[in-house]
């Protein structure tokens, strides 16, 4: 083990150390131990933060993600006192020619906060960034919905976090600013599908016939591979992004399969609706509900888009329901919807609020521009 840094405990004045986290061949490799931790931890935040377990991510579901580096780059480090895995920050960055800005998930088990454990990871985080060459960095907090106390908005202003949770404190005085909040909202997967139905039925009237519904469970299906792909790279452009730096994401049929094997290898079950424009024959708008192998947990809805060129004919509505109603069927078991929104997404907000979303807790969206 390389020790990148060294700083003494305030509590054991035992020195804590910090180590780049291997990627294992798999969960019961000898070397899998801090990366397991790091899953752990991870969970143990978002419960902590949040106030409840909808966020849960499974080792398997992590470990395919890290295992595929072709598109995105995934590395972290840990901060270890002995044998004790005390936090880790998980680094994303894309592939993509002349990457700007990398995405990261700080994460401190909750016992060890306050410590220098933070301020560790930050620092491996920014010294990773400058060595790559990127000059922004980004992350985002998780808090408890709350009415009491001073707050903070964004520069968007929609939206607001408390200003004194810890990690706010933190990033405010590592030089990050609030760049968007979103709202993690929950659906109910055991109540009545009589308004989804009703909602459906009336969103595909108004939509006409020049809009088709196609469904499926992945992997896709070859015939609408490249027109998933061009909805899948409009996620990096037509979406409400505040302050933050959203580079523009190539995707073509390929990168489509290896999302696909990538999903299948970290345990995924993944429905798709999407609604496709018969004229042109594109995917004017999509809808993913995921699930990892444990289907009682909750269901994460990773992305719902309509391309903006066809907004304003209840699209959204239409992928929405139509795979809401379907997820019943592929996987009943599940008790919720786990999902997150832009607040200044008003019209996506609009529509999971009539669906009967309802608020379980908030993000903050942190961005950082590094002095050159």
């Amino acid at each position: 083990m390389t020790d990148l840094a060294e700083t003494p405990d305030l509590v054991t004045d035992e020195a804590m150390t910090v180590e780049r986290i291997t990627v294992p061949g798999t969960l019961e490799a000898p070397d899998a131990r801090v990366f397991l931790e790091m899953v752990r931890i991870a969970n143990a935040v978002c419960r902590h933060d949040a106030g409840h377990d909808y966020l849960r991510e499974e080792p398997e579901e992590m470990l395919g993600l890290w295992q595929d580096q072709t598109d995105w780059t995934q590395l972290g480090f840990a901060v270890m006192r002995g044998g004790d895995v005390l936090g880790a920050v998980k680094l994303m960055i894309s592939t993509e020619p002349h990457t700007t800005a990398l995405e990261f998930d700080l994460m401190v088990d909750p016992p060890h906060r306050g410590r220098g454990v933070e301020e560790l990871l930050l620092a491996e985080v920014e010294r990773e960034a400058r060595e790559r060459g990127i000059s922004v960095i980004q992350t985002w907090t998780l808090h408890r919905p709350s009415l009491g106390g001073a707050r903070l908005e964004p520069s968007t202003g929609w939206g607001s976090i408390p200003a004194d949770d810890p990690q706010t404190v933190f990033s405010r005085r590592n030089g990050f600013t609030l760049e968007q909040v979103e709202r993690n909202s929950v659906f109910d997967l055991t109540s009545d599908p009589a308004p989804i139905e009703r909602m459906l039925a009336e969103a595909v009237a108004a939509a006409g016939p020049e809009y088709r519904q196609v469904s499926w469970t992945s992997p896709t299906p070859e015939e609408y591979a490249e027109g998933y792909a061009f909805a899948l790279s409009r996620m990096s452009t037509d979406v409400p992004a505040g302050g933050l730096v959203i580079e523009e994401q190539r995707w073509d049929a390929a990168r489509v399969q290896r999302r696909d094997a990538r999903q299948q290898a970290q345990g995924l079950t993944v429905s798709v609706a999407t609604v496709v424009h018969e004229p042109t024959g594109t995917i004017a708008a999509y809808n993913e509900l995921v699930i990892a192998e444990d289907h009682t947990g909750a269901t994460q809805q990773f992305g719902t888009l309509v391309l903006k060129e066809h907004r304003g004919h209840r699209l959204g509505t239409i992928v929405k329901c139509a795979n809401l109603l379907r997820w019943r069927t592929v996987v009943p078991e599940s008790p919720r919807v786990s999902t997150f929104n832009a607040e200044e997404n008003r019209h996506m907000l609009d529509i999971n609020e009539k669906i009967g979303f309802t608020p379980a807790s908030y993000a903050g969206a942190w961005k950082k521009v590094l002095a050159g």
